[in-house]
């Protein structure tokens, strides 16, 4: 049987979600989790893998096991193996088709950056910093020019190992909330440190180093090399994957 889980975490003590040979990552601890609950070895696939220090508010994985479990008996079981950075908010069995990755439509992801002179004490793991005014009415309007599909290259790190650069970026948005500044970013995937690499840049124009029609014009030149610097990982938050109705998933990660 194919069950998928959602799952929020605080990113800041973990290597990432991918597991790896050395250093603790989310999927790690997760899989370690399920396999005692599911008296088996369990391997589990993600809706989109996030990096060190980046946070998830609802990740979406899927896992297969014979073992008779009640979604509830999942959720509770694997919670009490997990550390506290890690919660199951839910399970649900799944035909054996659906695939976190492959049947998700869209991923949506949240930078929040404090903007005041003064960098934060408390929830300072979740929030990038800013000492300078940023101009959040520049930042929206050329974040603008990104919106569709295109060759991503100037916002891809040398890292990435996508096969292609194009991606189909279908919302992005800049708005202030008090001393926050809130960038919301909607596509269909995401380039290796995409988000941050165009929050990096946005930030230029929200100092006032760069004019609005600057992100137009990185877009273009397909190099990274002219973009701004990649932003802080602390100010990530991976809020969903989106999934059509006919997966039947809680509203949350519902297109």
């Amino acid at each position: 049987m194919r069950y998928a889980l959602g799952i929020e975490y605080d990113g800041s003590d973990f290597s990432g979600w991918q597991r790896l040979s050395e250093g603790s990552t989310v999927q790690a601890a997760v899989e370690k989790a399920l396999s005692f609950v599911a008296h088996h070895p369990v391997d589990v696939v993600c809706s989109g893998r996030t990096d060190a220090g980046v946070h998830a508010q609802c990740q979406v994985i899927h896992f297969d096991s014979e073992s008779t479990r009640t979604d509830r008996a999942w959720v509770l079981g694997t919670n009490s193996r997990l550390p506290a950075s890690i919660r199951v908010l839910w399970c649900q069995q799944m035909p054996d088709q659906f695939h976190a990755r492959y049947s998700a439509r869209a991923r949506r992801y949240r930078y929040t950056i404090l903007n005041r002179a003064i960098s934060p004490a408390m929830q300072r793991q979740f929030f990038s910093w800013e000492r300078l005014p940023l101009d959040v009415d520049a930042m929206h309007i050329a974040a603008q020019a990104l919106r569709g599909e295109h060759d991503f290259t100037t916002f891809r790190t040398v890292k990435c190992q996508a096969k292609h650069p194009n991606r189909d970026l279908q919302d992005i948005s800049v708005r202030r909330h008090g001393e926050q500044v809130v960038v919301e970013v909607q596509a269909n995937g995401f380039l290796h440190h995409m988000v941050r690499n165009i929050v990096g840049s946005l930030m230029v124009i929200g100092r006032g180093e760069k004019e609005v029609g600057w992100m137009a014009e990185l877009l273009a030149m397909k190099d990274r090399k002219q973009a701004g610097p990649t932003a802080p990982a602390e100010g990530l938050v991976f809020i969903a994957a989106k999934y059509p109705q006919e997966w039947a998933l809680p509203e949350q990660v519902t297109l």
